[in-house]
C-alpha cells in the first residue's frame, strides 16, 4: 500500500501545537484524547503511513510536563464490554495502558470510574485497582446530561464528582475507548479548579472526523462507519462557521456539548476562549496527509471491512441491523460496494468452484492467493500455506510439511482433546510447518515470509473460528469473512 500520511511531520507539528495551548492557559491543561492513544490501529489503516503508536510517541515528547488519567464507564464495566481489536475487557485494558505507559516512562497519576450508580462490577475494578496501589477516583450520573446547563455547572452536578488530584501542566484524559466519559471528566475538573481558585483550560486531541478535510471524504465516512455502534454523526460545526464563515468538520457529540463547555467557560472567567467545537480541537493529521488518493482508497477498504465485521455481529448478536444499515448507507455516500474489495469475489468464486469452504488472499504487490478446504487444512490453514509458498517461490504442488509433522498434531485434537476436526487450523498449520523446518530448507524458506504478510487482505467464504482471528491478528492481516458459518449445527464453537 502506498503511504498517504507523513508521520515525522505529524510528531513534530502535533507536540509544538500542544505546548502553545498549554500556554495559553497559564500552564494548567486538561487534554482529552480521543480515540486510541495507543495502539490506533485504525489511524494507521485509513492514513497509511500512520504509526499505531504515533500519539504516544508524540505524548513522550513532553512527557516532563504530562501526566495521564485514565477514564472507563461504570456501564462498560458491568457489561463486559470488548475493544475489538485486541479481544480483551475494558476494565483489563485499563490495567494494560497503565504498564504500557509506565514501561515508556510516562506517569499515570489515577483512573476514574465514570457515570457511577452503584454497580457491583465498578465497586470490585475499584476495589482491585486500589490493591495494586493505583488512585481511584468516581464520577457519577448527571441527570438530563448534556443539555441541563444548570444543573450540570453546580454542586449538585460536577460538584459531586471527586476532584482528580494532579500535579502537572499538561493532564492527559484518555480511556480504552469511545463514549467513556472523557469530555465531562475534563469539564468536571474544570468546575473543580475554578472552585479552587485555579486557572485552567480544556482542549481535545482527536483524530476523526478530521477537521480540514471535506464532510464527506473517505477518511472522514470511514470514521462514522468505525462509530457506526454510538450513532456518531460526521457534521459541519454550525457554531465555527457561524463565527468565521468557514466550515470545518466535527461530530454530534462534540457539537451537543459545546454549550455546556462554553457555560463553564463563561463562570470561570466571563467569556469562553473558543467560539466552536473546532476550536477546542488541538488535531494537526490533516496537515499531515501527502497523498490523499492513497488515503481515499485505503478508507474506502476501511468501510468495507466494518460493513463485514456487522454483518459477522449479526451473527453474533454483538451488532444490530441499524448498524448494518448506517453502514451500507456510508458506502452509498462513498460510491462503493462489498466487490470493490478484491478478495471477497476471489474467495467466493473459489467457494463454487470446489463447493466448500474458501479463502482469499491480496499481498502487497496486488497477487491474489486462494486456499480451499482439504481433508488435512482448513481454508485459512491453506490460504496460508499457499501464500508463504508463493512468496518463497516454492512450486505450488511442492509439499513443505512433512507429514510426520501433521498426524501427531491431528491425533492430539482428534484422540485426547475431544475435537470432531481434524483438519488443521492457521496457529496449527503454522507449528508444523516449524517443525518440518528442521529438516526441510522449503519450509524454512516458506516460514521466512511471516512478516511479509503484515498489511495483506483476506476473505473467507465462511466465518473464521476464534483461532484464526487471533492468527490474522497476530500477523497483522486485514480480514474479513461472510456472515455464515460452515455448517448449519445450531451450535457453534467460535
Amino acid at each position: 500500500m502506498k503511504t498517504g500520511f507523513d508521520n515525522d511531520k505529524y510528531l513534530t507539528m502535533q507536540s509544538e501545537h500542544i505546548k502553545e495551548r498549554i500556554s495559553q492557559f497559564g500552564n494548567k491543561l486538561y487534554l482529552e484524547f480521543g480515540g486510541k492513544l495507543f495502539d490506533d490501529y485504525h489511524a494507521s489503516r485509513v492514513l497509511p503511513g500512520f504509526a499505531p503508536d504515533s500519539k504516544l510517541r508524540m505524548l513522550m515528547q513532553l512527557s516532563d510536563q504530562a501526566e495521564i488519567v485514565i477514564v472507563i464507564s461504570a456501564g462498560d464495566i458491568e457489561k463486559n464490554k470488548i475493544r475489538g481489536d485486541l479481544g480483551i475487557t475494558y476494565d483489563s485494558d485499563v490495567l494494560r495502558l497503565i504498564d504500557v505507559f509506565k514501561e515508556r516512562g510516562l506517569y499515570v497519576g489515577s483512573v476514574v470510574i465514570t457515570r457511577y450508580a452503584g454497580q457491583n462490577s465498578a465497586d470490585v475494578f475499584r476495589s482491585r485497582l486500589q490493591k495494586l496501589g493505583i488512585k481511584v477516583y468516581t464520577h457519577y450520573v448527571i441527570p438530563g446530561y448534556p443539555s441541563n446547563i444548570p444543573l450540570i455547572v453546580s454542586d449538585e452536578g460536577y460538584g459531586k464528582n471527586d476532584y482528580i488530584e494532579t500535579s502537572r501542566p499538561l493532564v492527559v484524559i484518555t480511556a480504552p475507548g469511545p463514549g467513556s466519559g472523557k469530555m465531562a471528566t475534563c469539564l468536571s475538573q474544570l468546575y473543580h479548579e475554578h472552585k479552587r481558585g485555579i486557572h485552567a483550560g480544556y482542549a481535545k486531541f482527536e483524530t476523526f472526523p478530521i477537521w480540514n478535510i471535506p464532510l464527506k471524504h473517505p477518511v472522514n465516512l470511514a470514521y462514522e462507519a468505525a462509530t457506526a455502534d454510538l450513532n456518531d454523526v460526521n457534521m459541519i460545526d454550525p457554531f465555527h462557521l457561524e463565527a468565521y464563515g468557514e466550515t470545518a468538520v466535527n461530530y454530534n457529540r462534540d457539537v451537543e456539548i459545546f454549550p455546556v463547555l462554553d457555560a463553564m467557560f463563561e463562570k470561570i472567567s466571563g467569556e469562553s476562549p473558543y467560539k466552536s467545537p473546532t476550536d477546542m480541537g488541538v488535531n494537526m493529521a490533516g496537515n499531515c496527509i501527502c497523498d490523499d488518493e492513497a488515503c481515499k482508497e485505503a478508507s474506502r477498504q476501511e468501510i468495507i471491512r466494518r460493513y463485514y465485521k456487522s454483518l459477522n455481529g449479526l451473527v453474533y448478536g454483538t451488532s444490530t441491523e441499524e448498524e448494518v444499515m448506517k453502514i451500507e448507507l456510508i458506502m452509498k455516500q462513498a460510491g462503493i460496494t462489498k466487490t470493490d474489495r478484491k478478495v471477497v469475489t476471489a474467495a467466493l468464486q473459489r467457494s463454487e468452484e470446489t463447493d466448500g469452504p474458501a479463502a482469499a488472499m491480496e499481498l502487497n504487490d496486488g497477487t491474489i492467493v486462494t486456499g480451499k478446504t482439504t481433508d488435512l487444512l482448513g481454508a485459512s490453514a491453506a490460504l496460508l500455506l499457499n501464500a508463504l509458498k508463493l512468496l518463497a517461490g516454492i512450486d505450488h504442488t511442492k509439499k513443505v510439511i512433512s507429514p510426520a509433522a501433521i498426524h501427531p498434531i491431528q491425533k492430539l485434537k482428534t484422540e485426547y482433546l475431544g475435537s470432531r476436526n481434524p483438519r488443521l487450523h492457521t496457529d496449527e498449520v503454522l507449528i508444523a510447518l516449524s517443525t518440518s523446518a528442521e529438516n526441510n530448507p522449503d519450509a524454512q524458506a516458506a516460514l521466512d515470509q511471516l512478516p511479509k504478510l503484515a498489511g495483506c487482505q483476506v476473505h473467507t467464504s465462511v466465518l473464521l473460528s476464534s483461532v484464526d482471528i487471533k492468527t490474522f491478528q497476530r500477523l497483522s492481516i486485514q480480514f474479513t469473512s461472510e456472515p455464515v458459518y460452515e455448517s448449519k449445527r445450531n451450535f457453534h464453537k467460535k
